[in-house]
């Protein structure tokens, strides 16, 4: 299952039809962690999951999302009702009572990647406007396989971003 997560495009809608365009029919989901800047009503999110930043004003964006894709179970919000600038636990705590295997935000606009236990965590960084020592116009594609995640950058021309490349193995129970 492929997920691309992109966030923080600001206003640039461009970016967003130019991306959307380019991975139609290359993944399984197209998810948007906030501050688009668009109308909640804009066509783009017919084909995306969104959730609303603290740049979005527009009162039909929900505040968070779980998906569920049968592979996994994704939760999704902006982080700045989370409070990701000072660390991700209350987001863990967000994720822990959704169940969800993966952890997706935005709103720092800073590349983050780890996991903690046995959840994903990961912030694509932004679309348009890159924050601190990472300055790359950036988002993400994660590849689920059943053993481990598979996550690879992109810079905003759709080049992969060699040195941002990672492998997080999934936690494996057998039976004896």
């Amino acid at each position: 299952m492929k997920y691309l997560v992109v966030s923080d495009n600001h206003g640039d809608r461009q970016v967003l039809v130019d991306l959307f365009a380019h991975y139609q029919g290359k993944v399984d989901y197209i998810i948007h962690c906030g501050d688009s800047e668009l109308p909640g009503d804009d066509e783009l999110w017919e084909q995306a999951y969104v959730v609303t930043g603290n740049c979005d004003y527009d009162s039909k964006y929900k505040k968070n999302r779980v998906i569920d894709t049968g592979e996994d179970r994704i939760y999704v919000t902006h982080g700045h009702l989370s409070d990701v600038r000072f660390g991700i636990t209350q987001l863990g705590l967000e994720a822990q009572a959704a169940n969800a295997s993966i952890v997706l935000f935005g709103h720092t606009h800073q590349i983050g990647c780890e996991k903690v236990g046995s959840r994903l965590f990961l912030n694509p960084g932004s679309i348009s406007q890159p924050r601190g020592p990472i300055q790359i116009k950036s988002y993400a594609i994660i590849d689920s396989q059943p053993d481990a995640y598979y996550v690879q950058y992109y810079s905003r021309d759709f080049q992969p971003v060699p040195e941002l490349a990672f492998v997080f193995k999934k936690k494996v129970i057998r039976n004896l």
